[in-house]
């Protein structure tokens, strides 16, 4: 008894200690006693302003918080939206410090620089920009959300405009990083400097331009290099035949491989540091062919795979289905989808998602795409020993609760991954399947008991990835009527309904009227209904046949969607859904 009211008191104490914004969020009825004293400890324990804290962790509202804070502190709220982005001063401070502190210069004038903050309280972000700076520093108060968007596009538009500024000069100055040794590869690792700074230029090229993967082909007479962008290969350089050697000896030396050895495949990996924040990691895979050797570069920016569920492109009705089912303490979620369809997206978005302190996630992958804090991830080493069976065991035995494997290849691997799925734990993985109803299929085909597929597989995503529409110069196309039923497209469908389609030519901002590319998705929930067909050993066509009767959007039809709202055109859905 003694000891409670000595914690009363002190909790009394606490929250009269209370002064300001904190003070006000109780009083306005933002938050308990209880949770503005929590918020403010674990503020103070993260070493962020109080604001920042409240709005991330709370959810609460950007706007109402700031108009709290500029009646109490007397000061003008700034709308950043209505701020020209182009008359930020540059390079004023660090990344790091804008990081750090949530807050960012937006406008210089003389000696003084104005910083746009969300918390009115946060002097010590403005005592550490006027030291940095050697400038005098005036807050500006703006609504926290914003402001975090504001600083991202700067950020990123910082990242860009030093790439694009790099010159031919510039190129020997590249750090490449190899992954495993974790030692700079520089000009001084081979002689052939012209090469190096080819090989340079062609990788810096390929992430300027968007692409995915570069393609080095050697040919009896020609040698030609293409770089993947939106999934579609275009050419790019034809350098001298005699140059194939030389240039594969450099990547190779990047990549840490055996320059002597050109009878068998190898496979190795390398980063490029391309700023202190800002580092695009590839793989690299060696080929010996009839005219020499092709070497396949996949280009990894790992800021890029850091997407929010709602940039994926599902609709509403798939999303909360995946979000829902990886909330879920058990079971399974698959995705399927053949290679280059967005698989690895999904996943890592999940786990994203799934990230927190009170979670143990690892994951078993071949290789490793990107480096997850506070995930463990493991790396397939067959010469090792280390395959997905013996990983998965381990794992098992370390108390997980979510479970990441890279791929289910073989029905050893299929039957630890079900029985972690019904022992309580979250399984994700992928299949290679063509549709969602033959993912089930599929799996007994492996081998997997009926029963086993129906009580531990919750849901199963199947998937493509198709280009997007140039917002800047997309074109109305005038389709009839027939084509567009025959198309598939239903009779509610095309009434007041317009088809857009790329502008060939193409502009400044696009490929050929297209840019970027958007997931199209078949989500499919494993109800009792289909358990129960599962169970009888039906087919893929049965349990189709019974998902669509139960909501479900098969791929044609999701792509049609992505037509009908106008995001891409249907003679690009045809390349990616028809059979």
């Amino acid at each position: 008894m003694v000891t409670t009211l000595i914690d009363a008191k002190k909790s009394k104490a606490s929250v009269a200690s209370l002064s300001g914004l904190p003070r006000r969020f109780i009083t306005e009825g933002l938050l308990t006693e209880g949770e503005v004293l929590k918020a403010v400890a674990e503020a103070q324990e993260k070493k962020r302003s109080f604001v920042h804290h409240v709005v991330t962790e709370h959810h609460l509202n950007a706007k109402q918080i700031a108009e709290i804070a500029a009646a109490d502190f007397g000061l003008p709220l700034f709308d950043l939206d209505a701020f020209d982005v182009t008359c930020t001063p540059k390079r004023i401070v660090t990344e790091k410090l804008i990081s750090k502190h949530h807050a960012i210069p937006i406008f210089k004038k003389g000696n003084r620089v104005y910083v746009a903050i969300s918390d009115p309280t946060n002097v010590i972000a403005l005592s550490e920009f006027k030291f940095h700076s050697g400038l005098n520093t005036i807050g500006i108060l703006v609504e926290d959300d914003k402001l975090g968007a504001f600083i991202e596009k700067i950020l990123s538009q910082e990242t860009e405009a030093a790439l694009g500024d790099l010159s031919d000069e510039d190129l020997d100055d590249i750090d490449i990083i190899s992954d495993a040794e974790e030692e700079t590869v520089t000009t001084a690792d081979t002689e052939d400097a012209p090469i190096v700074r080819f090989v340079h230029k062609i990788l810096l090229d390929a992430i300027k331009k968007g692409g995915s993967d570069i393609h080095f082909e050697p040919y009896e007479k020609i040698y030609r290099i293409r770089f993947r962008r939106d999934g579609i290969l275009y050419e790019t350089a034809n350098p001298p035949i005699a140059l194939a050697t030389r240039i594969t000896a450099r990547i190779k030396v990047m990549s840490r491989l055996d320059i002597s050895e050109r009878r068998i495949p190898q496979d190795g990996h390398f980063n490029m540091a391309l700023s202190k924040s800002h580092t695009i990691n590839f793989r690299v895979n060696t080929c010996p062919t009839s005219a020499g050797e092709k070497v396949v570069i996949r280009i990894l920016d790992p800021s890029k795979l850091h997407l929010g569920i709602e940039d994926l492109g599902y609709e509403d009705f798939q999303r909360k289905l995946f979000v829902d089912t990886i909330y879920k303490p058990q079971g399974m979620v698959l995705v399927t989808g053949p290679t280059g369809s967005g698989k690895t997206v999904s996943l890592y978005t999940a786990l994203h998602m799934l990230n927190t302190p009170e979670r143990n996630i690892s994951t078993i992958e071949d290789p490793v795409e990107i480096n997850i804090q506070g995930i463990n991830q493991v790396n397939v080493n067959i010469k090792a020993g280390l395959d997905f069976s013996t990983a998965l065991r381990a794992f098992l035995r370390q108390d997980p609760d979510v479970i990441m494997v890279g791929e289910i290849r073989d029905l050893e691997t299929a039957e630890i991954a079900i029985k972690a799925a019904q022992t309580g734990h979250l399984v994700l993985s992928t299949l290679h399947t063509n549709s969602a109803p033959e993912t089930l299929t599929r799996l007994a085909n492996m081998g997997v008991a009926p029963f086993n597929i129906a009580t531990s597989v919750n849901l199963i995503i199947a998937q493509r990835l198709a280009r997007r529409l140039c917002k800047s110069c997309k074109v109305e196309e005038d389709l009839p009527k027939e084509a567009l039923l025959e198309e598939g497209f239903q009779e509610n469908d095309i009434k007041d309904l317009t088809i857009y389609g790329p502008n060939i030519k193409g502009c400044e901002h696009c490929k050929n009227g297209y840019t970027g590319r958007v997931g199209i998705y078949e989500v499919l929930s494993v109800t009792p209904n289909i358990g129960e067909i599962i169970m009888r050993g039906g087919n893929s066509h049965e349990v189709e046949k019974q998902a669509i009767k139960e909501g479900m959007q098969n791929l044609r039809r999701s792509g049609l969607k992505k037509v009908m709202h106008g995001i891409t055109s249907l003679e690009e859905i045809n390349r990616v859904t028809k059979d």
